[in-house]
């Protein structure tokens, strides 16, 4: 999830924890809805160490206990740190986990025991929704007090805290909808066939802007069908397309896999499609997410171009921009 999201949430817990006689530390529980994102820095070394290292261990879950501990210490040292404020940044933290669980890029929640990626691809990894409802409980109370001062009565003594707890349980309202929406989705593939066979593995990726439409990815034996599901609407397996990739056993693609790009973008891929383009005396092998793209308008691809003998003359991989709701 963007940090955006995360700082606003971090924020909502804060004025929902305060009380009359204990305000809680607003600035340190959105670092620390933060904090678990502070292994982006890798990026400095490149796309591919970002790729490799961003929501790794720092979004670990054993870990957060131990990223819990740092926005006390950091904005509280001259204080005593008491139990409830270590509480407070255990659950932002933990709040940072849980939203990007939910998106589709995932998160390795795991580690160190399991690298395996989990994710639930029921939002987006910018959810508008999700920003306006947080922007409208940042908002509120200010609207609320000028409504009060302009017809003279007594404003509330704790609108914060009341719209925080609103958009809190909003929030965990919309989520589950969106969880119950996508597991429709499923269901409605799952009913039908896909290229005239049962698909092996199915996919609903979500539409930016409605909970009722989503991006369904069929894989079959060496073919994939994306087709859009529109839960308000008839669904129609043949009203997508249907693209036929490169076997994975494919000698060049062989090749392209020993390079660092492939070998970094081959483990976070999670739905991965090969493309093997015959070139003048060479090969280009192309491997696309399909959660971020389309075979036609990829969005997070690698590339290598293989020659004659079988030796990668060139590898790269590219974050390419996203095409909206992946066209």
């Amino acid at each position: 999830m963007d940090n955006v999201t995360h700082s606003l949430v971090g924020l909502m817990l804060a004025r929902a924890s305060a009380s009359k006689t204990s305000q809680a530390p607003a600035l340190m529980m959105v670092i620390a809805a933060n904090l678990p994102d502070i292994d982006i820095v890798a990026g400095l070394r490149g796309s591919l160490n970002y790729l490799e290292y961003h929501r790794a261990y720092t979004h670990g879950l054993v870990f957060a206990p131990l990223l819990a501990v740092v926005p006390p210490l950091v904005f509280l040292w001259k204080r005593k740190i008491s139990a409830r404020i270590y509480l407070l940044s255990l659950i932002c933290v933990l709040s940072h986990l849980l939203l990007d669980w939910t998106n589709i890029y995932g998160i390795r929640l795991l580690l160190p025991f399991s690298s395996r990626w989990l994710r639930l691809d029921i939002t987006d990894v910018v959810d508008p929704w999700i920003l306006v409802l947080l922007l409208l409980a940042v908002a509120a109370p200010a609207l609320s007090r000028l409504v009060s001062s302009e017809i003279g009565s007594a404003a509330s003594p704790g609108p914060k805290r009341s719209w925080a707890w609103v958009a809190l349980l909003m929030l965990l309202a919309y989520e589950g909808a969106r969880y119950t929406a996508h597991d429709r989705a499923l269901a409605v593939m799952g009913a039908h066939l896909f290229n005239g066979a049962i698909a092996r593995r199915l996919t609903a990726l979500p539409a930016r802007f409605s909970p009722l439409q989503w991006r369904g990815v069929a894989e079959g034996d060496g073919f994939v069908a994306i087709v859009p599901v529109n839960l308000a609407e008839e669904f129609d397996p043949s009203a997508g397309r249907i693209d036929y990739g490169a076997s994975p056993d494919a000698p060049a693609i062989g090749a392209a896999r020993r390079t660092r790009a492939f070998e970094v973008f081959g483990q976070f891929s999670q739905l991965q499609f090969w493309r093997v383009t015959p070139l003048p005396e060479a090969t280009r092998v192309q491997l696309i997410d399909l959660r971020f793209g389309t075979p036609q308008f990829p969005g997070f691809e690698a590339t290598a171009i293989v020659d004659a003998a079988g030796q990668v003359r060139e590898s790269r991989f590219g974050f390419g921009p996203p095409p909206l709701n992946a066209r």
